[in-house]
């Protein structure tokens, strides 16, 4: 049995989350203190990949990223290389669609953190980024664990952007969803059956993750609120 689509949707979704994990935590930071009418908007634009269908998605990756435009033609002289049609396109898409999930969850809970406990941390005289990483990120960590593992689950099973930017390519592009579709069109419904199988086995550890860590952050403020 050929395992790369189960290796490759497994690289594409890790790299993805690791790549919304910093860019969602840092627009959250930043957006969830800016003025209500600028992160209303920006919210927007943010989330529009949340909404939009993953084809519409893929379609305007398509015109970014195309040999013939501005940037895709850019990065085509740099590299020497194009990236539609290969495993990067993969992670380009599934990062944009995923990225929505760590934002909106990262944001949720940097504006349920104690400004309390900042203020003090101010007066005792530390550093935002100090006060960030010490105070904010440990308080906060149950929410991003929350949110890094939505966009990874969302990452591992994205199918319609990635099949338009990278489209299926035995050993070079083929994820877990593509092979499903791939083999479904040829009527290997026996083999579609064990990929989805293999899919939603990846997808109940996944949930049960995010279940686990919400209900650990309900145990630990139910306790502090006790203890106050």
């Amino acid at each position: 049995m050929d395992l790369f689509p189960l290796y490759n949707s497994l690289r594409i979704a890790l790299f993805s989350a690791v790549i919304v994990f910093f860019l969602g935590i840092a627009c959250a930071y930043y957006i969830a203190r800016l003025p209500r009418l600028v992160k209303g908007v920006l919210d927007v634009i943010l989330t529009l990949p949340m909404v939009l269908p993953p084809t519409v998605v893929g379609y305007f990756i398509l015109v970014v990223l195309s040999p013939n435009s501005a940037l895709g033609g850019w990065i085509m002289d740099l590299l020497n290389r194009r990236i539609i049609m290969t495993w990067y396109a993969a992670i380009i898409a599934s990062s944009v669609v995923a990225f929505p999930l760590m934002y909106r969850t990262a944001r949720g809970a940097f504006e349920s953190f104690d400004m309390t406990l900042k203020y003090s941390a101010q007066t005792l005289g530390l550093s935002n980024t100090s006060i960030f990483w010490k105070i904010m990120m440990p308080y906060c960590k149950q929410g991003i664990i929350a949110g890094t593992v939505l966009a990874f689950a969302r990452a591992l099973g994205e199918y319609g952007a990635t099949s338009m930017v990278a489209g299926y390519i035995p050993g070079r592009t083929a994820t877990i969803s593509t092979t499903v579709y791939q083999l479904w069109r040829t009527d290997d419904d026996a083999g579609a059956f064990h990929w989805v199988m293999i899919n939603l086995a990846i997808s109940t550890v996944v949930l049960l993750t995010v279940n686990f860590f919400e209900k650990k952050e309900g145990y630990r403020k139910k306790k502090m609120e006790q203890s106050l």
